[in-house]
Formats: structure tokens, C-alpha cells, sequence
């Protein structure tokens, strides 16, 4: 648990320092936010969840998707990722919450959908936090796992060579969905984007 909870401490304390300005490091990302989002297949009326939602760029885009009547939520475990989103009038879009992505203080199947971007590689615990994300997304519910440039443009932006044992490829992520409550359905890997997409059992 000690190990787990500095994961945690680490995760906000990196992102807490990137907050301000996050955005405008990456200014061209909307579109393939919107591409994300539309493979969600939400409806008006409907419900989704932004788990670990940095700066919730994509609520606006939820909200559009599911209509004034739809719920939207978007969550995260850094408050001053939270207090930008709110600086940049993303509260308006749906309610924004501090909370960790693998304990979630949200009923069971509250959401038709969950996305997570660039979220699962930093839980400390991925599992717990794919069973959480089971746990209240409706049954044929969707889940996004999805990062605006594919791994091996990712890599290369860091300097690193792509570790072929990565949670997110295509060998790992599979079983581990199935796991924890999840049907793999599709994935892109490529230069553009990554997006695992799942069907809740």
C-alpha cells in the first residue's frame, strides 16, 4: 500500500508542475481527442466519464456528444490540473472531480463510456484501475485507452527507445482488459494516435 500511495504522490507531484500551460504544449491534439471520443458511440441523453481528465479538454467534447440532458464527469488526481480546467471554462461541460482513477467515489454503471488518456500506464496498480473503470460503466459500455500519438512516436519524442514489454501493447493490453471486466475490440498503434477500445462484459 506504501509503495502504491507514492505512485500516487509521484503521479500528482509531476503533473501538479506541468499544469499551467499544459495545453499549449500540445496545441494540435484536439482532433484526435474529437476521433477518440467519437469511437465512444455516445448518444444524447447519454453518460461519460473522463478518468484521469488532466485539463479535460475533452469534456467539450463529451458534452457535445451526449447533449444538455447527458452527464458528464471529468476526473483527476492533480488539483492543479483540475483548477486549469476550471481556469479555461471546462467546468461548464460537466463536473470535475478530484479523485484517483482507481478509486473511484462514483456508483456502479453510472457512465456508458470511460475515456482515459495517457492514464493506465501511470496507475500503480493498472488493474485496479480497469476494474474500477468496469465497475461503473454499464454493461456494453465502451472504454477509450487512448494517447494522441501511437507509442513508438511517443517513445521517440522522449528519447527513448520503444519497450517492446509495454503495458499498452497489443500482447499485454488484451489479456489485462479481459481481466478485469473488458472485451479488446480494436487497437491503433500507429504514428497517429493509440486507442485500445473496449466493451464492458
Amino acid at each position: 500500500m506504501a509503495t502504491i500511495d507514492s505512485g500516487r504522490q509521484q503521479v500528482r507531484e509531476f503533473f501538479g508542475a506541468k499544469a499551467v500551460g499544459w495545453e499549449k504544449k500540445f496545441p494540435h491534439d484536439t482532433p484526435a481527442y474529437a476521433a477518440a471520443v467519437g469511437e465512444l458511440g455516445l448518444r444524447p441523453g447519454g453518460s461519460a466519464l473522463d478518468a484521469g481528465c488532466g485539463t479535460a479538454r475533452a469534456l467539450p467534447l463529451m458534452r457535445s456528444a451526449v447533449g444538455a440532458t447527458g452527464t458528464v464527469v471529468g476526473l483527476d488526481l492533480t488539483p492543479e490540473m483540475l483548477r486549469e480546467a476550471a481556469r479555461m471554462g471546462r467546468h461548464r461541460d460537466g463536473a470535475l472531480i478530484e479523485a484517483d482513477g482507481a478509486r473511484l467515489p462514483l456508483r456502479d454503471a453510472a457512465f456508458d463510456a470511460v475515456l482515459a488518456a495517457g492514464l493506465v500506464h501511470h496507475l500503480p496498480d493498472p488493474a485496479d484501475g480497469l476494474r474500477e473503470w468496469a465497475r461503473v460503466t454499464a454493461p456494453g459500455g465502451r472504454l477509450a485507452l487512448f494517447h494522441p500519438i501511437g507509442r513508438a512516436a511517443l517513445a521517440a519524442r522522449r528519447g527513448h527507445a520503444l519497450d517492446p514489454d509495454d503495458l499498452r501493447a497489443g500482447h499485454r493490453i488484451g489479456p489485462l482488459l479481459a481481466a478485469t471486466g473488458w472485451e479488446l475490440v480494436s487497437l491503433d498503434d500507429s504514428e497517429e494516435r493509440y486507442l485500445a477500445l473496449a466493451v464492458r462484459r
